[in-house]
């Protein structure tokens, strides 16, 4: 009788997770250091590297020239060292037998794989300076005219009401009007100043709020599970330019690569995938929930 499809995945699952464990656990006895760089902290079998310690960092994005920092020396090697600690108390305990944490330890390889894939197929398409200059001249909002907006806002919890709470205001021309609309039909609010950056804003709304402010608008966003209605009370000028902006552009460039790559790395996996059952109708069909058309 043949063994069902999920049960040998299973078991394939225990088989690569269980060399996993055997090679981390070498790179991680006291005598085997030398893969892992110059050890700086034992604990119990476990070492702690300069490399381990470094990769802490670049996960934090500690720069440079704080990683010698004292604080956030110690802050890293600790977080590591209770890390160490708890991977022996796990392991003793066969934690990582467990199915569900075999099928999170899994996860998390995929994860880090699918990411890695996506961020050496993003890299190998570096931006030119044309297409630096090109990003900078039609990204004003973002460079030479970048602009901190002080605003002052009140923010509520998104509801089921929220729409019509929206609507309502909608015309609105002061925050004292929408203050009195909110207290008036209960809904929890708060209001404050805040500092707005036109770099973090997208193009068209930031265009929209330039056309506008000399009317004295009151504008909306929905922020998270937040709503803001925001009135700009002053602005000032923070260009950002030369090398620093070419810098700017070549991040915010490779990230918009990484996100296009993602996105084609998704259609390719759905043409690629075949769905079984009920799972076959529920994919097939569009986000408005009809059936896709077939050719």
């Amino acid at each position: 009788m043949a063994i069902p499809s999920l049960l040998m995945r299973f078991c394939r699952l225990v088989v690569v997770v269980g060399c996993c464990g055997i090679a981390l656990a070498g790179c991680g006895k006291k005598s085997g250091g030398q893969a892992g760089g110059q050890v700086v902290a034992d604990v119990g079998d476990e070492v702690v590297t300069t490399q381990e310690l470094e990769n802490e960092f670049r996960w934090a994005n500690v720069p440079a020239d704080k990683q010698k920092d004292p604080d956030t020396l110690k802050k890293a090697l600790g977080e590591l060292v209770l890390r160490k600690y708890l991977l022996q108390q796990a392991v003793a305990a066969k934690l990582d037998r467990e199915p569900g944490v075999l099928l999170d330890l899994l996860r998390s390889r995929e994860q880090i794989l699918a990411n890695a894939a996506l961020q050496r197929s993003a890299a190998s398409k570096s931006p030119s300076k044309e297409d630096i200059d090109r990003y900078i001249a039609n990204n004003p909002s973002r460079f030479s005219g970048r602009k901190l907006l002080a605003v002052e806002q009140i923010g509520f919890p998104l509801g089921p009401n929220s729409q019509s709470i929206i609507d309502a205001n909608k015309n609105a021309k002061s925050l004292d009007e929408i203050d009195q609309q909110l207290t008036s039909a209960g809904v929890a609010h708060s209001r404050q100043m805040s500092r707005l950056d036109s770099a973090e804003i997208p193009k068209d709304f930031f265009n929209a709020m330039e056309a506008k402010k000399a009317d004295d608008d009151v504008f909306f966003v929905r922020a998270g599970p937040n709503g803001m209605f925001f009135k700009i009370k002053s602005e000032e000028a923070r260009p950002v330019e030369g090398e620093a902006a070419a810098n700017l552009a070549r991040q915010l460039l490779r990230a918009d690569a990484f996100k296009a790559e993602a996105g084609m790395a998704s259609v390719s996996a759905n043409l690629e995938a075949k769905y079984e059952g009920d799972y076959a109708a529920i994919m097939s069909q569009q986000n408005d929930g009809s059936p896709e058309k077939k050719n």
